[in-house]
């Protein structure tokens, strides 16, 4: 890994080998969040856009294996993560008066979750330190995603996931084979308790944010952004003027600001865009945070509760990597109401075809408010995130579109009930 030139604290700039930590910053403890540093020099003698646009897609994301903090030999898992489509939603821009709405549904996932970009790293990046189990501390997706990823290599893991997670992500649990321990607490309690764990037994830990590893794999779905909208005569890779993120932990908003960081430093693309993170007004940490200036290291953790339990967090762990994500970019955060978020899923379902679960539906509710509040404006081009499949969590789908009609076997009783 001679393009890794090392990791460095967030908070104190200290500067570290890869092997002289783990996950964080010593002198901070826990909050002590790295960022992994890159000789963009060494990768862009290395490869480019055209040397990607060559390699075959069923590569996943390992196409752009250069980028990313892994050793050229190790090993990683089969199941095809990454690529997914980016439509085009007309109807949706139309409705909302845009120029373009393009909506990057990553419930098109292994495991129907954006989360399996990062599992992926961290099962590679396990595996390089031998460690025998990997654990997480999920409020789902994240939890499937990484139980997905291990049966596929027969890799042991331990999931620690709230006891009021949906019934659908816990069966995902256990058809994969973790080894599943329900929590009877929130989010935030059972990462605690998972960071004990794993420093008691030596497990390797994929805790969202606490390992800086996880920002790496996220990032790659901005590669693929910028891939496919790229320029049909040129080969240049293109951005969006705004970029639509849900937030809860926020890792996954992290993760899209650094891929364009690498992409702008490489010189791939010529700007990042704005981006706009958008939280649920009962887990709205980063958005107060944010509107009222105040320092996430010391601000105390909220309590949360919504409708979308995948961005559902009191004390997001990835704070600082999700405050400057907005704040560099000239972007903003939104808040949208559970009610919001339930009405955005039968939208993107007719509007572009993506059925999407509550937190995944929540990037759209939150281009609805930005437009509304004029965070973003009729000539911009956008990117919706769509981070995880309405499977996930059917209760949450058919709240928000009702139940269907009930009809006597004859035809009397269906023109009655179609009005015929």
């Amino acid at each position: 890994m001679n393009h890794v030139l090392g990791l460095r604290c967030l908070i104190c700039d200290a500067k570290y080998a890869p092997s002289e930590v783990d996950y964080v910053c010593p002198h901070h403890g826990d909050d002590g969040i790295l960022d992994v540093v890159y000789d963009y020099t060494a990768i862009g003698r290395r490869t480019g856009p055209a040397e990607v646009a060559r390699i075959g897609s069923g590569e996943g994301i390992w196409r752009y294996q250069a980028l990313l903090p892994v050793r050229p030999e190790s090993p990683v898992p089969p199941l095809a993560v990454g690529d997914t489509p980016l439509y085009r939603a007309p109807r949706l821009a139309a409705a909302l008066n845009l120029r373009e709405v393009r909506v990057k549904d990553d419930g098109r996932e292994p495991s129907a979750s954006f989360k399996d970009r990062a599992s992926a790293m961290a099962v590679v990046k396990a595996r390089e330190k031998g460690a025998e189990i990997i654990a997480t501390a999920s409020t789902g997706n994240a939890a499937a995603a990484l139980a997905c990823l291990c049966a596929s290599v027969e890799q042991p893991n331990v999931i620690l996931v709230p006891a009021s997670a949906p019934q659908a992500k816990i069966a995902q649990l256990l058809v994969y084979g973790s080894t599943v321990l329900l929590v009877d607490c929130t989010y935030d309690d059972a990462f605690d308790l998972c960071l004990q764990a794993c420093r008691e037994f030596g497990w390797y830990n994929r805790n969202t944010a606490y390992n800086p590893y996880m920002t790496e794999g996220k990032k790659t779905v901005v590669y693929e952004i910028c891939q496919q909208l790229a320029d049909g005569e040129t080969g240049r890779w293109g951005t969006p003027d705004a970029v639509l993120v849900p937030v809860g932990d926020g890792c996954i908003i992290g993760g899209v600001h650094k891929g364009f960081k690498d992409l702008l430093a490489l010189g791939w693309i010529e700007r990042v865009p704005r981006i706009i993170g958008v939280q649920s007004a009962g887990s709205d940490y980063m958005w107060q945070a944010w509107s009222k200036g105040e320092d996430v290291l010391t601000k105390p953790p909220i309590a949360a509760q919504t409708v979308a339990d995948s961005i559902s967090a009191g004390l997001p762990r990835d704070r600082l990597k999700a405050l400057a994500a907005v704040r560099e970019t000239g972007g903003a955060y939104v808040r949208v109401s559970d009610q919001e978020i339930l009405g955005a899923i039968p939208v993107l379902a007719r509007g572009v075809g993506v059925f999407a679960e509550p937190a995944a539906a929540a990037a759209y509710a939150g281009l609805v408010r930005a437009v509304s509040d004029g965070v973003v404006t009729a000539d911009d081009r956008v990117v919706v995130l769509a981070t995880g499949n309405g499977l996930k969590d059917i209760g949450s789908a058919m709240r928000s579109v009702g139940g269907p009609h009930h009809v006597a076997p004859e035809l009397a009783d269906v023109k009655r009930v179609l009005n015929i």
